[in-house]
């Protein structure tokens, strides 16, 4: 009777969870307001820029950097989502609407283990770590030919580690 009470509180004790779940969600709701008002600062400096007829130094690098450093906080939230929905899903239940939706088995938010929770969280972060890598490009200095050549390669580097990422789980 004592091995069947640890046991059942044992069982139980996977709602913790809930919390990381919970906070997880908070975590993905509050990157995605902030990106978006980091959108809406850039829209409204651009559309103030114009209004004024004013163009100031570096610009563009300015609006594209605003606007990257937003995605890479969607991206984030979008791991927080993940992170989120596979917990709940590998310790708590699946999600019945997610079932009821009429989405096959491949559905982006379907987790099965630990392992592929994992990579989908694996494969987003490469993402954002690209994303950040093509913002600070944008706001580098080239001084000639040699730094030039460097961006150049490392271009080409995060291009065949991409092209090697989309590889990884595929059976060919």
């Amino acid at each position: 009777m004592l091995e069947r009470i640890f046991e059942n509180a044992l069982w139980n004790s996977r709602f913790i969870v809930i919390l990381a779940v919970f906070f997880g969600l908070i975590g993905a709701v509050s990157l995605f307001i902030v990106a978006s008002f980091d959108i809406y600062d850039t829209a409204k400096y651009v559309i103030t820029t114009y209004i004024n007829q004013a163009h100031p130094d570096h610009f563009h690098e300015n609006i594209i950097s605003g606007i990257i450093g937003a995605v890479d906080l969607y991206l984030i939230g979008v791991v927080m989502l993940l992170f989120s929905f596979g917990l709940y899903e590998l310790f708590i239940s699946e999600i019945d609407p997610a079932k009821e939706s009429g989405h096959d088995e491949t559905q982006l938010l379907a987790i099965h283990s630990l392992d592929h929770l994992k990579d989908k969280i694996s494969k987003v972060i490469v993402m954002v770590l690209v994303v950040g890598f093509f913002q600070k490009v944008g706001h580098t200095q080239y001084n000639g030919a040699l730094d030039m050549l460097y961006l150049a390669l490392s271009i080409t580097a995060v291009a065949v580690g991409l092209y090697f990422l989309g590889k990884v789980g595929k059976n060919h």
